[in-house]
Parts: structure tokens; sequence; C-alpha cells
């Protein structure tokens, strides 16, 4: 993983902003916006949904997906880098 020291930035390779949606549409979305990601490539999920981070986690673990990152940005903003499986 690319941010294991927490310094390393890694760039999306695309960035679906879900903010203001509830579930399951920020995971719906996500699947989605995957089918234009290259195969190894990076999803960026923006999300406000509280429970957006257990849907991911599931969301990687039922389609092969890794989640590289979860995190909480200013404002209450979910960040979520997804790698698309090669």
């Amino acid at each position: 993983m690319a941010e294991a020291d927490g310094n390393t930035a890694i760039q999306p390779d695309s960035t679906l902003d879900a903010t203001g949606l509830l579930c399951p549409l920020p995971v719906l979305k996500a699947r989605r916006a995957l089918r234009e990601v290259p195969a190894g490539g990076i999803l960026e999920v923006l999300a406000t949904d509280p429970g957006a981070t257990k849907d991911f986690e599931h969301f990687c673990q039922t389609t092969g997906c890794t989640l590289l990152r979860a995190s909480e940005e200013p404002g209450g903003v979910l960040r979520f880098l997804l790698r698309k499986p090669a």
C-alpha cells in the first residue's frame, strides 16, 4: 500500500462525489464509476453518509477491490480510495 507511511499521496484515476447521497447510492454509483477505471486503477469516493464506511468495507470484500484508505476529511466528508482488481 502506497500510503503505509502516511506521507505518500495516492493519485486517483477518477473521483466520485457522492456527498449528500444515502445508502446504498454511494456504493451503487461507485460500482458504476469503477467501470471507467483501468484494471489496478484507483477510484476516490467522497461521501457524507455515516454508513458508507461499513458499506465500502463490505463492497470491497465482495468485489475484490482493495480499500486503500478510509478517512474523514474536514466538514464530515468521508474519503475512500479503492483499487480496482487487476
